[in-house]
Parts: structure tokens; C-alpha cells; sequence
């Protein structure tokens, strides 16, 4: 009976996917179907933790985190958890060996979140690295199953690729962010002047992560290569329409990308990776 729960687990896990960011979703969809669960149980935990943190006002966010820390110790030790995300997550990082100081280091990187930091460029890096780039690792993980070679190869492009989307998302939410959660991420920024320039400066070093990254998506195996590449231009088209924008216009309203306008990109992308353009 237990395959039920199981099975009630990863759709948790997928709904959750759905429910947060239709880009992951359909970038998940492009991936074969024997990793995908295992893709859905690791952006559901993370979505759970940023929940924690970012949407749980008037409760005792650090009691929940902490409390979240020891069920995640306990449901990969023990190999069972009556939280359906959970258990979906233990599942995945007990059968590909995903590495524990990945999620240490990441549910790391929310602890800072719930403090008000004014980040340098040190605390930046161990920001993202925790928050995205472990990430990055933990589905790169899965999709190499246990190679150790390719893993440690591919290890760097997962690394960019992840700090790129994060650097996005920042941009992305610098209103939300700033104005209700009172955070600001780029170092040694005063938001008094945040202008193009600064912008400008900070577009350049997500191109060129990018571009880094690029390199890697290339070396995937074929069981990911696609849908790591599909979120790539999700992204890409997500921070093309950033750039065209004012810093002024960024601090006063979220950037989206319309979902017919992510199926455009799908299906061009899908001509591009079958046409050898990647």
C-alpha cells in the first residue's frame, strides 16, 4: 500500500510545481518521464521552505524553518515522512545519492532570509550559492544518476545556470522584494540609486553566466538536455523583456512573461534543439 502514498507523494510535489511557476512545469514535461517525478519532489521542496520565508506573515517563520530542518534530517534518515512533500524528497535523495550538505547549505541560505542582511559581495555569493546554485546540483544529481565524473564535470555549468535564474528572479521581484519584505540582495546597493547603470552592470554578469552555462546544457545527457535547455530560454525570454525596461520601471512592477507567449517559446525551441541549432 505503500506505492499509493507514494504516488500521492511526487503528484504533491507535481501539483505544487504547477501551482508556483508554469516555466519549471513545462521545462519538467520535457524531460523524460523517468526523472521527472524526482525533478517535481526537489522544486517542491524548495517552493516549501521559500513559502516559509516569504509568505508566512504573522507566524513564527524561523520555529517553522527549524522545525522543517529536523522532519528533513528524520524523513531521510528514517526513508519515510507523513508529509507528502517530504516523503517525495526523501525518496529522490535517498535513490540518486543526492549529497545532504546541498540541502544543508540551501535551507542555510533561507535562514538568511529571515534576518534583515545588508549583503557584500561575500554574503551575495553565499546567498545564491545556497539558494540556487545547490539547487542547480541537487537536479543535476538526478539527471546524471550517479555518474561521478560527469557529475563533477558539469558541476561548474549547473552552478552559472542556477546563480543566472536566481540573478533573474531578483530583478524580477526587486519591487516585492524591497518594498514588503524590506530586502535587497545586490551588494553594497543603496536602492536610493539604483539606476541603469547599476542595472546595466548587473544584465552583464547574467549574460555572461549564461553563456557559461550554455556550454554545459550541451553536455547533458539526452534524458535532460531538452528540458534544461527549454528553462534556459524561458528565461532568456523573461530577461530580454527585463532589459527593456527602465530601472525605474523595474522597482515599480513585476515582469512577466504571458504563458502563450512561454508555448511560442517551447515550440521554438523545440525546432531549434531538433534542427542541431543548440
Amino acid at each position: 500500500m505503500k506505492k499509493l502514498f507514494d504516488e500521492l507523494s511526487y503528484s504533491v510535489s507535481k501539483i505544487t510545481t504547477q501551482k508556483y511557476s508554469t516555466s519549471f512545469s513545462l521545462g519538467i514535461l520535457a524531460l523524460k518521464p523517468n526523472i521527472r517525478n524526482a525533478i517535481y519532489s526537489i522544486y517542491g521542496y524548495v517552493r516549501l521552505a521559500d513559502e516559509i520565508v516569504d509568505s508566512f506573515h504573522g507566524y513564527n517563520k524561523e520555529k517553522l524553518l527549524s522545525r522543517l530542518k529536523k522532519e528533513t534530517e528524520h524523513a531521510i534518515e528514517e526513508k519515510i515522512s507523513l508529509n507528502p512533500i517530504l516523503q517525495s524528497f526523501q525518496e529522490t535523495v535517498n535513490k540518486y545519492q543526492i549529497d545532504y550538505a546541498l540541502i544543508n547549505q540551501f535551507l542555510h541560505s533561507m535562514e538568511m532570509d529571515l534576518n534583515k542582511i545588508e549583503y557584500n559581495s561575500e554574503l551575495y555569493k553565499e546567498y545564491i550559492f545556497g539558494s540556487a546554485e545547490v539547487v542547480g546540483l541537487m537536479c543535476l544529481q538526478v539527471f546524471v544518476e550517479g555518474d561521478k565524473n560527469q557529475y563533477q564535470e558539469l558541476k561548474p555549468y549547473a552552478m552559472k545556470l542556477g546563480s543566472a535564474f536566481q540573478k533573474i528572479n531578483f530583478l524580477r521581484d526587486l519591487k516585492e522584494d524591497y518594498q514588503l519584505l524590506g530586502r535587497s540582495y545586490f551588494p553594497n546597493l543603496n536602492m536610493a540609486v539604483f539606476d541603469n547603470s547599476v542595472k546595466y552592470k548587473i544584465e552583464r554578469e547574467i549574460e555572461d553566466e549564461f553563456n557559461e552555462a550554455l556550454i554545459g546544457i550541451k553536455k547533458l545527457p539526452n534524458s535532460s538536455r531538452f528540458g534544461v535547455y527549454l528553462a534556459y530560454k524561458y528565461y532568456i525570454s523573461l530577461f530580454n523583456k527585463i532589459k527593456k525596461k527602465t530601472s525605474n520601471q523595474i522597482l515599480n512592477q513585476r515582469t512577466r512573461v504571458p504563458n502563450f507567449i512561454k508555448i511560442f517559446v517551447a515550440f521554438k525551441s523545440y525546432v531549434r534543439y531538433k534542427t542541431a541549432f543548440l
